[in-house]
């Protein structure tokens, strides 16, 4: 690849990034990260019409976009993407319990150690 590709390959990129600032529409790898939605049902989703996309030129060719509101709405309907986001909290949850018991314990051995000390 020569330099000229190259360049024409970042003005590209600057310009889809450029199209893309203060838009809703993103990339099927942004949606993907912001909704918690794999990149295949994305692609199910516009396939069958459940949400809109568009093709833009890209830095390595065609790119597809997808309107990030629509997407996190159909997310939200999704009823496995809704209990994979519960069992993402209920772990979370579990986490604050265990960090909570965990602080207790180190205060009580630190209570312990204090007596120990004075005895």
């Amino acid at each position: 690849m020569d330099w000229e590709d190259r360049l024409d390959d970042w003005e590209l990129e600057l310009e889809l990034a450029a199209q893309l600032e203060g838009s809703d529409w993103a990339t099927l790898e942004r949606a993907a990260a912001e909704t918690g939605a794999s990149r295949a049902a994305l692609r199910s989703w516009y396939r069958t019409g459940q949400i809109p996309s568009r093709l833009v030129d890209g830095p390595h060719g065609p790119q597809r976009l997808v309107p990030l509101a629509v997407v996190a709405a159909r997310a939200e309907a999704s009823p496995r993407l809704r209990r994979t986001a519960e069992r993402r909290l209920a772990d979370e949850a579990q986490i604050e319990i265990l960090r909570h018991r965990i602080d207790q314990l180190e205060l009580r051995v630190a209570a312990l150690e204090r007596q120990q000390r004075t005895a």
